[in-house]
């Protein structure tokens, strides 16, 4: 029987709470992220897991941190979420190219890694709802820079006692990105584009979260507020599996010997992903290094370099848009970790960011990040890892996954460092065809983003996912453009209160 796992906010230690009310919640209401009291080592050794399949995987990792959900509850939600929704059965392929394994994350209904967490997340939330009892109707708040809103909304669509409103920046997300979040279907689905950056978005919600006067008028009216972000904890359990699942695979290939350290490149911006795989190593995945990667935005860089964490900096969009993030939300539940736990500590110097927007960490602290490397890459540098990773071994990847391949190339030409490494693949190169035509020498201007998808097809060989297809003419149904200070009044009216 595994041992009962509770969670408490990164800023105060005053309440431990079960999973479920943790997911139901999905910010704690002084502001901080929800964290597990102790990290539980996996059960099933290394050599059992490498022979489960991805639902399976997916159960004994869970159920090691959602320790209130009953095994029946579990697998109901597992297997609901990983179906036929997933155009391959494994899931999660992992595809050898270049000199490192690409662990394909997008083959789900939105072609990105956000499927991965947000197609369960909808199953934990309605399971917990019951399990406490909740009357009221859940309202998903979120600020998407591009992934996390088009998924988000296709798992909550139509799901009874649900409603979900999605805040995306109007100028900073891709073309295609932008039509699946603004034709998404069903009356309890609300996408509102805001003139601002992501992290005005992301700023919007949080403050939204946590307005006392607001959270007792929803419940007046019968609603409450929970999240679909990464600062959910019901996002960042079910990233873990696919750390685990990824292992056992290179084991059950003979790509890797049993208890054979492997890397991890993840690029990132909210720094959820890579958390997970910093979860998975402390659950008993022998990671030895966890490569940060970063485009031109580049305060985590910065931060693993200096331990200096500074917002205050030009915004920059990029090609990979996902990764246009300058305060990375889940990063702050990695230092109340390396603090020791201590929620104080972590409170502290989130009010330094807050007030601030800078704050740095210990001396002490920084020995607590020796298993991390940070590293970013440049425009130019991305896409020319696009068509040297083409030219030479015919696999095609997007921007955000480029930006990850290339941060890998310094990291080994620098190290000499040669541990077999899995590389997060975190979006399908469709997502983001302008860009990956332009990196290839053959975009043009004159076409539109699916005329650009059919080319890319005939150039590269792979087929243009449903996805992207079924995009291609649907109706626009959500039109609504608000300023970062209209995001309250955009909720409100959204649920006529």
């Amino acid at each position: 029987m595994s041992k009962e796992v509770y969670y408490s906010s990164t800023r105060g230690n005053k309440e431990n709470i079960k999973a479920s009310e943790a997911i139901l919640r999905g910010l704690a209401p002084d502001g901080g992220l929800y964290v597990p009291s102790f990290i539980p080592r996996l059960e099933k050794s290394l050599r059992e897991l490498s022979g489960l399949s991805y639902q399976d995987t997916a159960y004994e990792v869970m159920k090691l941190l959602l320790t209130d959900y009953t095994e029946e509850e579990l697998k109901y939600c597992i297997s609901h979420a990983y179906d036929s929704k997933f155009d391959t059965e494994e899931i999660a392929p992992l595809s050898e190219a270049g000199g490192a394994y690409f662990l394909e994350l997008y083959h789900g209904a939105t072609i990105a890694f956000k499927d991965m967490a947000l197609s369960i997340l909808p199953y934990l939330m309605t399971t917990a709802a019951k399990k406490n009892n909740v009357k009221n109707e859940i309202v998903i708040l979120t600020a998407t820079s591009g992934d996390t809103g088009k998924a988000a909304l296709a798992g909550f669509a139509k799901v009874p006692g649900t409603r979900i409103i999605v805040f995306y920046p109007k100028h900073g997300v891709s073309p295609i990105q932008e039509q699946q979040m603004v034709t998404q279907e069903g009356d309890n689905t609300c996408v509102i584009g805001i003139e601002g950056n992501f992290d005005d978005a992301q700023t919007g919600v949080k403050k939204i979260f946590t307005d006392p006067e607001l959270a007792a008028l929803m419940d007046s009216k019968g609603f409450q507020f929970s999240s679909a972000n990464s600062i959910n904890i019901g996002r960042l359990v079910p990233q873990i599996v696919y750390y685990v699942y990824s292992y056992g695979k290179l084991l059950k290939e003979g790509r890797i010997a049993d208890g054979d350290p492997i890397n991890v490149v993840v690029p990132t911006g909210n720094f959820g992903n890579i958390l997970a795989a910093y979860y998975a190593k402390n659950m008993g995945v022998p990671i030895a290094k966890l490569i940060c990667a970063s485009n031109s935005n580049k305060v985590l860089f910065d931060f693993f370099q200096t331990g200096e964490y500074d917002r205050n900096r030009e915004f920059v969009l990029t090609s990979s848009p996902s990764m246009d993030i300058l305060i990375s939300s889940n990063l702050e539940r990695l230092i109340y970790h390396i603090a020791g736990d201590s929620a104080e500590a972590d409170a502290a110097y989130m009010k330094q960011l807050t007030e601030n927007g800078k704050y740095e960490i210990t001396d002490a602290m920084r020995k607590e990040l020796s298993d991390f490397f940070g590293g970013f890459a440049t425009e130019e540098e991305t896409f020319a890892t696009i068509k040297d990773l083409f030219d030479n071994s015919g696999y095609l990847i997007d921007t955000h996954t480029a930006v990850a391949a290339s941060v890998y190339g310094k990291y080994k030409a620098e190290t000499g460092d040669n541990t077999v490494t899995v590389i997060a693949s975190t979006a399908s190169p469709y997502k983001f065809t302008r860009s990956v035509m332009n990196a290839l020498g053959r975009g043009d201007e004159s076409k539109d983003d699916f005329a650009l998808a059919d080319e890319l097809s005939e150039v590269s060989g792979v087929e243009i996912p449903e996805a992207v297809t079924s995009i291609r003419n649907a109706q626009i149904r959500h039109k609504t453009v608000v300023d970062k200070t209209e995001m309250e009044g955009a909720v409100k009216n959204f649920l006529g209160i």
